[in-house]
């Protein structure tokens, strides 16, 4: 039988990695309005089958879809997708989001919920559109890795898609579905 004290001690230092990694410093996302709070981090999943995917009445969708054909490692990036300052869901790997927005114009923000370790580049893309009701948008998120001999390169680009090009893009990707789990506070 552990006392109280024994349960303490091996709770907080089981908690402790936790803790130190919490602090780690992130890069601000400075002069990317789509984005949101880089202290908030998805656990993803993917759908065996995709959900309904209509825009609500008088809304429009967007398809925020992940390609990583050029991400020559493992694990994949996941990728935070944010609306006007607001993230609103994650990818992982080839997936995809599909959420509704407002007539009107709009700032999306793709980027890497954690840094890729090897390599530099950018871990944040932007991009805005102007959304009518009932129209359909297509987004796409290419994250890149790619080891030389010397050097690796590694850049996420967030671009817009023809529609027809999106639907087949879509049809062959598995939809994503996240929650916000992880929030890590900053330090100063």
């Amino acid at each position: 039988m552990v006392s109280n004290c024994g349960k303490s001690l091996v709770l907080a230092l089981a908690l402790l990695p936790l803790s130190a990694f919490g602090q780690e410093k992130q890069a601000p996302i400075a002069g990317a309005p789509g984005c949101g709070d880089d202290t908030v981090k998805f656990e993803v999943k993917t759908a065996a089958e995709p959900n309904d995917t209509a825009p609500g009445p008088g809304r429009a969708l967007v398809y925020f879809i992940e390609d990583d054909s050029n991400f020559e490692s493992f694990p994949k990036p996941t990728t935070r997708a944010g609306v006007d300052g607001v993230w609103v869901g994650a990818t992982h790997g080839n997936s995809y989001l599909a959420f509704s927005v407002d007539p009107g114009v709009h700032h999306l923000c793709a980027s890497w919920q954690f840094g890729v370790i090897l390599g530099k580049g950018h871990q944040t893309s932007a991009a805005h559109f102007t959304a009518e009701a009932g129209g359909v948008y297509y987004f796409k998120v290419t994250n890149t890795f790619i080891h030389g001999e010397n050097s690796a390169i590694t850049r996420i680009s967030l671009s817009p898609l023809d529609s027809d090009e999106g639907q087949l893009l879509a049809s062959k990707y598995r939809q994503s579905e996240s929650q916000a789990k992880l929030v890590y506070k900053k330090t100063e």
